[in-house]
């Protein structure tokens, strides 16, 4: 059996149509769900980009960054943030020792930073270039003005300082097939095309978008927000959502539903050629997201760690079988990105050579091994934990709790902490578990640091 495994940047679970959303038009995910095993329960374990990335790599948890080590003189840029370490073993490398041809196509800039090595194990990989920060074009093509024309506000220094780079390197698009996206599904064409009739083989997908910049082609933004005439805003500023008004925030509401559209256009063209090509005949396929975003819900836009809500938690995760077994079902196991590595194994009856973290999700939707209680998650100095009742969430040392009756109140707009400490000493108590009794303050080293929330990002 065969492997594909697509990673989609930022893709919240509630903008894809088979996880019920009736205004965003998304046929390619949704035709696949109905082929596929839909998992109604995904979540990150750990959060944003590069955590999550590890975790699906390896199939070993990142929260609590296990490479935050304090006596070593850990910075906070440093925290959680880090290449795969040397001791764990990549999904690529052991499907590679197992004769697998592995393939790696990307435009996730941040796996080839400086010494991050993402690509160990992949006989071939093509970085797609020019994606948000990535420093692949002189920032001097771009005016000035039309930089504050996309900002969140004037004086956001970092979010100005990426938009820069990001416009720079978008200045020689003129066609639909020069963004992003479509760059890295007609990347994973090609090789479909002239890798047909190779067995066996896993091919990564890793595209970037739907994150931040927005920046469709017209017609697709025009699908969600037509003559919109205000100011556009491309790129969130990460906290309150007050810097908009209300139809600014209803456009960049639209131009990420014209990202996410975008996106399944191209996964339905890359989906198509490979069926075309007989690449999925014998082809396990799997669709995932490292996070959602936040688009206002709760007062926030952005990648706000103090609100882990259903938007930034909830992930959409298929499962396609080649044989079609489970396709169209739903399974309400929870899951996480950490599963990924052990599924696909086990799946294939390849025996990792280390014990993994994660769980294989196929046996356990087949009821052959038993499902987790609850799940935790961390991202920078905040926590997060669910259950079947209950999401909870708080600093890591348990402080600014709050707690949500997820039957009773599942978009979690009434905060019970103080009403139920008990369930939430629990909750805490769980997250403390599975992060081994000790969890890092990451406030304490931004603070001795003294880097703002872009400065750190500038170093990821």
């Amino acid at each position: 059996m065969n492997v594909i495994l697509i990673v989609i940047d930022s893709l919240r679970a509630d903008h894809v149509g088979c996880y019920g959303n009736t205004w965003i038009q998304t046929p390619a995910f949704d035709a696949l769900a109905a082929e596929s095993l839909r998992f109604s329960r995904a979540y990150p374990e750990a959060l944003p980009t590069i955590p999550a990335r590890r975790a699906i790599h390896t199939g070993q948890r990142t929260f609590p960054f296990d490479n935050w080590v304090p006596e070593k003189g850990a910075s906070a840029h440093r925290y959680g943030w880090q290449r795969i370490p040397e001791d764990q073993v990549t999904l690529a490398e052991i499907l590679s020792h197992a004769g697998y041809h592995t393939a790696f196509i990307t435009d996730c800039y941040h796996y080839f930073k400086p010494t991050m090595n993402f690509h160990r194990g992949f006989t071939q990989w093509e970085w797609i270039r020019g994606q948000e920060r990535d420093p692949y074009r002189s920032i001097c093509r771009t005016d000035r003005a039309r930089i504050q024309a996309v900002a969140p506000v004037p004086e956001a220094a970092g979010p100005q300082s990426m938009l820069a780079q990001y416009l720079a390197n978008a200045a020689h698009r003129q066609v639909e097939e020069d963004w992003q996206a479509p760059q890295v599904f007609q990347a994973a064409m090609r090789w479909i095309v002239e890798n047909q009739g190779l067995s066996p083989f896993f091919l990564l997908i890793d595209s970037f978008d739907p994150h931040e910049p927005w920046d469709p082609p017209q017609p697709y933004v025009d699908l969600y927000d037509p003559g919109y005439q205000g100011r556009t805003v491309i790129t969130p500023r990460y906290g309150p959502s007050d810097y908009l008004s209300a139809a600014e925030l209803r456009h960049m509401r639209a131009l990420y539903a014209a990202e996410v559209t975008l996106v399944d256009h191209w996964l339905g063209r890359f989906l198509h050629w490979a069926r075309v090509y007989g690449m999925l005949d014998d082809t396990l396929v799997i669709v995932i997201s490292d996070h959602g975003h936040q688009l206002g819900e709760h007062g926030l836009t952005g990648k706000v760690a103090s609100g882990l809500y259903a938007e930034l938690t909830d992930v959409p995760l298929l499962l396609r079988h080649p044989r079609g077994e489970r396709a169209g079902e739903v399974c309400t196991a929870f899951a996480q990105n950490h599963d990924l590595a052990p599924t696909i194994l086990g799946m294939l009856g390849i025996e990792p050579p280390l014990a993994l973290e994660g769980r294989d999700l196929w046996q356990i939707a087949n009821g052959a091994t038993s499902a987790r209680d609850y799940v935790t998650a961390g991202m920078d100095d905040y926590v997060w934990c669910r259950n079947d009742g209950y999401v909870y969430m708080a600093r890591n040392d348990g402080s600014e709790a709050r707690l949500f009756d997820v039957q009773e109140d599942p978009s979690q707009q009434r905060d019970i902490a103080a009403l139920h400490p008990e369930i939430a000493e629990r909750m805490y108590a769980c997250v403390l578990a599975d992060a081994g009794g000790m969890l890092p303050d990451y406030r304490a080293l931004r603070e001795r640091t003294a880097l703002a929330w872009w400065e750190l990002y500038r170093f990821r």
